[in-house]
């Protein structure tokens, strides 16, 4: 039996403390949160539970294997490495850290120490997003010319970090995780309408060094809720729409042929337009079946695994890195500025 501790139990705090109590071969030990009124509440819902304020205290348990850290971002890469220090085994929210340095050395001290670092990128376990790399990676979609994602809503305003940071790393660990390759160029534009200082919506471009184009529109300040994801290939679309009960991926098999005109010179690039026609395709639309599992659990679950038998994580340490790297790309290269 693996015994767990967490840190923090807030508004996302309380979701991994909901979906862990399901979770196979562990115990939930620990709950630390410097917020009395959070404390006061767990121990109603669950008095059995111990809590503490302090997080050295999870730290001093030498009973307790692994730790969950979801405090706000501006700790994450000092309680992580404080945890890795002790012995212990981390799942830290996203981001893994706010600096890619920051990040670096957790991936590379949690090596050091044989002690697993996962990273809280719930959608790479997600059933339709894993649908959605198979059909990518079985040529059903063809090239893949560019993907574009949306994640948005009305709230939930942070004051630590801005829209990009708070919302963008679960897009792009998912274009990582589709595409398998880090884009060369990265920028990002984004504005301040609530709070000084940090931006409420934010835009940002990602070009690969295989030609294709991936762009991320996120924000918080927008009239309805959407979590999509559209890739275009050159033989069919899909779309990913993680708000759909029924309808999570829909592949449509529609596009525009290039189509060559006879008697074009072979082997020749064309010079005008009069060498070739477009056409347009519309085919099928195809809703696949996908037995629903809750990601949060299943990542919760990988992460105990990966505790109990050392197996890597598929978001270990240094896919946290990843992603925090192209997000601070796009930081240093945020137009307007």
């Amino acid at each position: 039996m693996i015994n767990v501790a967490q840190a923090g139990y807030g508004y996302w705090g309380r979701n991994l403390f909901r979906a862990f109590l399901s979770v196979k071969n562990a115990k939930m030990a620990l709950c630390c949160d410097s917020n009395p009124k959070a404390l006061d509440e767990l121990h109603a819902a669950h008095p059995s539970i111990e809590t503490c304020s302090d997080f050295a205290d999870i730290l001093n348990r030498k009973n307790i294997d692994a730790v969950i850290i979801a405090t706000p971002a501006g700790l994450h890469y000092e309680q992580a490495k404080a945890s890795l220090e002790a012995g212990k085994h981390v799942l830290v929210e996203k981001p893994l850290a706010l600096r890619s340095a920051e990040a670096r050395e957790l991936a590379e001290f949690a090596e050091k120490v044989n002690r697993i670092l996962m990273v809280g990128h719930t959608f790479l376990y997600n059933d339709a997003v894993r649908y959605a790399k198979q059909k990518i990676e079985s040529g059903e979609l063809g090239e893949i010319y560019y993907a574009y994602f949306t994640r948005l809503n009305l709230g939930r305003v942070r004051q630590d970090v801005d829209a990009l940071w708070n919302l963008a790393p679960h897009d792009v660990s998912i274009a990582q995780y589709w595409f398998g390759e880090k884009p060369n160029n990265v920028a990002s534009a984004g504005i301040c309408c609530l709070q000084k200082g940090i931006d409420d919506a934010a835009f940002m471009t990602m070009r690969y060094p295989s030609g294709r184009l991936v762009h991320i529109h996120v924000s918080w300040l927008a009239p309805h809720r959407v979590r999509q994801a559209v890739i275009v290939g050159s033989k069919k679309m899909l779309m990913f729409d993680d708000t759909s009960p029924d309808q999570r991926i829909v592949i449509y098999d529609k596009g525009i042929d290039r189509k060559d005109v006879p008697n074009a010179a072979a082997g020749q690039p064309f010079a005008c337009f009069a060498q070739y026609t477009l056409i347009q395709r519309a085919g099928d639309m195809v809703i696949p079946k996908i037995s629903y599992r809750e990601p949060l659990q299943v990542e919760l679950n990988e992460f105990i695994e990966c505790v109990r038998i050392g197996k890597k994580p598929l978001a270990d340490g240094w896919n946290g890195l990843e992603v925090v790297e192209i997000l601070e790309s796009a930081q240093d290269n945020k137009k307007g500025e």
